[in-house]
């Protein structure tokens, strides 16, 4: 094993590399191996030192890489084999990331780890958007969900949110948004604004805005598709663009 075996668990935000934190930074300039995911943008392997070993090991096109199994292992390996490995993830390592199980199967080998938190997309995609999460009088809470389990279901906890007045963001839920409509629509929510936002933080990012009845057609419109952030409440309306855009869609 290496004299200086460790894994740092590094969260690199939502896409944008500017929103990297400096702490990230530096665990990066100090890395052996660089293990990475497709959400992370290539750009932020330049504060790499030259002679690290960058790996791929993210999901693109409905393709795994490696299995979570295997992404352990190659952790652990590097670690010593090469010494300092830090495993880049998008967003934060902790919201559905599984930075969690990493940092457990590291202490089951005795690799000593750290964390390096990220910001979320689950917060920050829809803060650049101008939508609060939380407004005094409107939502006083919100909740982040899954757009689906493990065994491709939709969680029932958007069953449950569904009935609240709670801000809700669903991640990784494009595919499931007829459902997550439906749902809504049998809660008597048909009204309620909701936002879908694609690429967030980058250039090419999209929004389509729009009420839970009508943001399929929205969605369609707009040609909007994965990776995909979904909002849904009352202060989606608060977007500059809220109003415009449900008098366009009046209009025609």
């Amino acid at each position: 094993m290496s004299a200086y075996s460790k894994i740092t668990l590094v969260g690199a935000g939502p896409g944008d590399t500017d929103l990297i934190s400096l702490k990230g930074l530096k665990a990066l300039s100090t890395a052996d191996v660089v293990l990475y995911d497709a959400l992370v943008d290539e750009a932020l392997l330049d504060y790499i030192p030259k002679a690290a070993l960058r790996v791929f090991v993210g999901k693109r096109a409905s393709h795994h890489a490696y299995s979570q199994l295997e992404i352990n292992q190659m952790m652990v390996n590097y670690a010593r084999s090469h010494g300092h490995v830090v495993r880049l993830k998008g967003g934060d390592p902790f919201v559905f990331g599984r930075g969690g199980e990493e940092l457990e199967y590291a202490a089951q080998h005795d690799i000593p780890t750290s964390v390096v938190p990220g910001i979320s997309s689950s917060i920050a995609l829809a803060g650049l958007q101008g939508i609060p999460l939380t407004y005094r009088g409107v939502s006083e809470s919100f909740w982040v969900i899954t757009g689906a389990t493990t065994a491709g279901s939709v969680s029932n906890d958007i069953y449950t949110a569904a009935q609240t007045a709670a801000t809700v963001v669903v991640l990784m839920g494009l595919s499931k948004l007829p459902e997550i409509v439906k749902i809504y629509q049998e809660a008597g929510r048909g009204k309620l604004p909701i936002a879908v936002i694609q690429n967030g933080s980058l250039p090419n990012e999209k929004i389509a805005l729009g009420t839970v009845d009508t943001i399929e057609g929205a969605v369609k419109d707009q040609e909007i598709g994965a990776p995909a952030v979904i909002v849904i409440g009352e202060v989606v309306a608060k977007h500059k663009q809220f109003g415009l855009e449900q008098s366009d869609a009046i209009a025609v």
